[in-house]
């Protein structure tokens, strides 16, 4: 009864209080608006980081068995495999399992949520075993590079072992989908693992169970120079993706374009200022996957020029100083690819799902995606079935790899048991056509089709392939014009995700206007000359200076690096600006 009053006290206000503060609002809103608006934004930023951790997990299932997985794939995904793994559980197993999904952003965010939360688990386990901290050892000790530089070499070495010999887990089970890159940095962490304490389950126990199912010709260890799975079994593929184009067809009839833009290059026209639309490479692994195609691409044509002029008949030549000049130049020509088109981005924002909708409504004419983003998009802007759509996608030839989506499993995983069991879900027949049979379909997804292509070579079987949404998409037979060597550019993905960010997200505005200043300009030579300089971010920087300053953990020595590149290029493109307008004034004045 007295709980019921004080509520009642608290909400029955009184009329003149309500109404002073209305005038109150009134008054504020009329004569400070910018101030309130100023504020109420600065109030909304400081509160969603509290109103975003409840959008983190998925509404947490109630009842039954509990699967937790840490996922960048979106809601429809996770909605149709949640479902259906629920569904194959109840009836062929009479268990009722639910999956608890988190999902806190892109492979980058997530990969900083693993690697602080097992430092933080680690910490916790290390202090009750032996009184002492071994945060700072485990982090003087990189399990990339094999070694510690530091003078307690035997004592990291230790901290390390005992890492690796531990049942030490975050709470969460599977980590399903992004890049290889990052599963296989997670995997030389120890982060993820082949099988469970007791050796009873995970992937290494599944490749035991279903050997059929690993065989080169059903799931190979690699296609096209990419690895599909790990050879010590601690993540696998589950479905494949590519990259490329995707337009809006009457924006480039506004433009006066009359070429689909098909070719990596073609984003660099200088007709599609302020309308290509790109994501932030340091919060897209996806975008940084689609910067290094582009750049292996042009690798690909600087050696086989050389081997043209060499007379050569492979793609290889004898002299190792030749094939890293042509690497070399690859690499520039690739990166001033890269700056043209970022010249003419809109923006770039943090989620690449972001590029084909703002595509297709109009607000930029082209951008960079993943293949499955481009081709839903399609469909949804065609004009019925069967119709023109007014999006198109194109995946530019000898421009793109296809690459895998793993799935793994993470130490001290809580329920290893329904991890093994989602894993051999995801990767059966049945699981697989998840991915690409269409929504309605016998086997297929219940309410929206997927549009990604499953990793098994036997799902593209002919009596397969007419459930397929998308049955022309070969990607074991369409990849044959580009090959993936991870030893020229795998070394460096990092610092083409750090010179990126500093060549052409952190000094965008500077680079927008260079550019600008230049097209009007008629390309002056000189001022393109200082626009595309690359000395400080050459290859050999790049495979050797920058990446090792990243993957050191020397924070104060990375961001000297970061400022001193972003000073350089912030000033070297003013200088071009100025350069490219006072070689336009002559012809002004004219």
């Amino acid at each position: 009864m007295a709980e019921a009053e004080k509520k009642r006290s608290i909400f029955s206000l009184s009329p003149r209080l309500v109404m002073g503060g209305l005038r109150l609002l009134r008054y504020l809103f009329l004569h400070h608006f910018r101030e309130v608006f100023v504020v109420t934004i600065l109030v909304a930023v400081l509160a969603l980081p509290f109103v975003m951790r409840g959008a983190v997990a998925d509404q947490a299932p109630s009842g039954g068995e509990r699967l937790t997985i840490l996922t960048p794939h979106n809601g429809t995904i996770r909605r149709e495999f949640g479902d259906a793994f629920s569904r194959h559980m109840r009836e062929q197993l009479g268990r009722k399992v639910s999956i608890d999904w988190r999902n806190p952003g892109g492979t980058s965010e997530i990969a900083r949520v693993i690697d602080s939360e097992f430092a933080a688990s680690f910490e916790n386990y290390g202090k009750k075993k032996t009184q002492v901290s071994w945060k700072e050892r485990l982090k003087k000790f990189d399990p990339r590079r094999g070694a510690t530089v530091t003078k307690k070499k035997a004592l990291d070495q230790n901290a390390r072992a005992e890492f690796l010999a531990s049942n030490v887990g975050i709470g969460i089970d599977l980590f399903f989908g992004g890049g290889t890159y990052d599963f296989q940095v997670q995997a030389e962490k120890g982060h993820l693992v082949s099988q469970d304490h007791e050796e009873r389950y995970g992937l290494g126990a599944l490749v035991t169970e279903e050997p059929e199912w690993f065989k080169e010709d059903v799931l190979a260890m690699s296609f096209g120079g990419e690895p599909f799975r790990d050879p010590e079994n601690r993540w696998v593929g589950t479905c494949l993706s590519s990259f490329g184009i995707c337009f809006n067809r009457d924006g480039l009839q506004r433009l006066g374009i009359q070429k689909v833009p098909d070719a990596w290059e073609d984003l660099a026209d200088p007709r599609l200022r302020g309308e290509v639309a790109l994501a932030d490479p340091s919060k897209s692994g996806s975008i940084t996957k689609a910067f290094e195609m582009l750049i292996q691409q042009q690798m690909a044509i600087a050696v086989a020029q050389e081997v043209a002029r060499a007379g050569q008949s492979e793609l290889e030549l004898s002299d190792e100083e030749i094939v890293r000049s042509a690497l070399a130049q690859g690499w520039r020509n690739g990166l001033r690819i890269i700056q043209r088109i970022a010249a003419n981005a809109r923006y770039f924002t943090d989620s690449s799902s972001r590029i084909p909708l703002d595509v297709a409504q109009g607000n930029a004419v082209a951008g960079m995606c993943i293949d499955f983003y481009g081709r839903t998009f399609v469909e949804l802007a065609a004009a019925g079935p069967g119709g023109v759509s007014r999006v198109g996608y194109a995946s530019p030839p000898g421009g793109t790899s296809v690459g895998a989506d793993p799935i793994g499993m993470f130490r001290g995983a809580p329920r290893p048991d329904l991890a093994h069991a989602f894993m051999r879900f995801v990767l059966s027949p049945e699981g697989q056509r998840l991915w690409n049979y269409r929504a309605g379909a016998p086997g297929g997804p219940s309410a929206t089709s997927l549009r990604r292509l499953p990793v098994r070579q036997d799902a593209y079987l002919s009596e397969e392939l007419v459930h397929f949404t998308d049955p022309e998409v070969l990607p074991y037979q369409s990849s044959s014009l580009f090959t993936y060597h991870p030893k020229w550019t795998a070394g460096a993905f990092d610092a083409i995700r750090f010179i990126v960010r500093l060549m052409c997200v952190d000094s965008h505005d500077e680079l927008r206007e260079s550019w600008r200043a230049i097209v009007a300009a008629g390309m002056p030579p000189d001022a393109v000359r200082i626009f595309e300089d690359l000395g400080m971010v050459n290859y050999g920087l790049a495979m050797g200076g920058i990446a090792e300053t990243l993957s050191s953990g020397r924070k104060l020595e990375e961001l000297r690096l970061a400022r001193d590149l972003l000073d350089s290029f912030s000033g070297q493109y003013r200088r071009a600006a100025r350069l490219a307008r006072r070689s336009a004034r002559p012809s002004l004045e004219k």
